[in-house]
């Protein structure tokens, strides 16, 4: 991974954490089954208990299921990231192989690509700002439920109280009227359950909105680190680095020019080898000239033949 500050597998584990203690809540309500019984359902004098608690806990469910979800997805764009990042360290020629088509980091490698293609300037400001505003629509649901379920427990409080008022008057309207007494009784019975549900289900559910605001956290940070560290230098030109490359390339063509000086100097030096050979050459060839010249002119003498004129 480099620098890229990414913690893997983190979508992964906060769902295995979310699994144990879901098991756990579960274990103890098995093991105090007979008090929740007691409190939630035995002896109810009206269904208003059932149908707050009842509401509750579907608005509950329904962020869970929500965030189990949004954790899925998240885990999927990790595992992505992780893959664009391999195929960039190992060379290969489509960095978006065996990825998403609408996976944040393909969507966010295509954009730059098209703008490095249409020569328009890469504001990465401007996309990690677009980046942020999408994600956090995303989970406009789990913060609505989290920041409604402690007021459905106060509602349910309030209307529970409501019936215990009832009966407190039925109660103060005629000394014998035990059925006043009962509802005062189911009233303030019903508040404390429904104030128990909202806090309970309140306190799971705002530790795991905030664990999945930590992972949006980390996969925005790691796509940024990615986008600075890797595609911004492909995509992006800007002066100072225009300069540099320029400056680089300035040596390479000293460099070159210091490669053809040294041939031409080889060549020089071959030049005068291949002249004092041929000189050498022509020397000896006088000398060989002379010489059969000599051999000629004793021979004619041997033989005794007239001189050529």
């Amino acid at each position: 991974m480099g620098s890229i500050q990414l913690r893997r597998n983190f979508s992964r584990n906060i769902l295995v954490r979310m699994i144990i203690m879901s098991a756990v809540i579960a274990a103890l309500m098995v093991w105090k089954f007979e008090f929740i019984n007691q409190v939630y359902f035995r002896d109810q004098l009206t269904s208003t208990g059932l149908i707050i608690n009842g509401a509750i806990v579907g608005l509950f469910a329904i962020g869970i299921l929500r965030m189990i979800t949004i954790f899925l997805h998240y885990a999927q764009e990790e595992n992505a990231l992780i893959r664009f990042l391999r195929n960039l360290r190992e060379g290969e020629q489509d960095p978006l192989k065996r990825i998403h088509k609408k996976a944040i980091i393909g969507n966010r490698y295509r954009t730059m690509q098209g703008l490095f293609k249409a020569n328009c300037p890469i504001n990465h400001g401007s996309l990690a700002s677009t980046l942020v505003a999408n994600e956090s629509t995303r989970n406009s649901l789990p913060k609505f439920i989290n920041n409604i379920l402690i007021l459905t427990g106060v509602f349910g409080t309030i209307v529970s109280l409501s019936i215990a008022l009832i009966g407190a008057s039925d109660l103060l309207a005629t000394s014998i009227n035990v059925g006043g007494m009962g509802m005062v009784v189911h009233g303030m019975s019903t508040a404390l359950s429904t104030t128990i549900t909202a806090i309970l289900c309140f306190i799971f559910f705002g530790y795991f909105n905030l664990k999945l605001s930590d992972v949006q956290t980390n996969l925005i940070s790691a796509v940024e680190q990615v986008t600075v560290n890797e595609l911004l230098p492909r995509f992006q030109v800007q002066t100072d680095s225009a300069l540099y490359e320029f400056t680089g390339l300035v040596r390479s063509l000293q460099e070159l020019v210091n490669q053809m000086k040294q041939s031409q100097e080889g060549f020089e030096a071959v030049e005068l080898r291949v002249l004092e050979t041929l000189q050498s050459y022509q020397e000896k060839s006088e000398t060989m000239h002379e010489d059969m010249a000599e051999v000629k002119h004793l021979l004619k003498r041997g033989f005794r033949l007239h001189e050529d004129d």
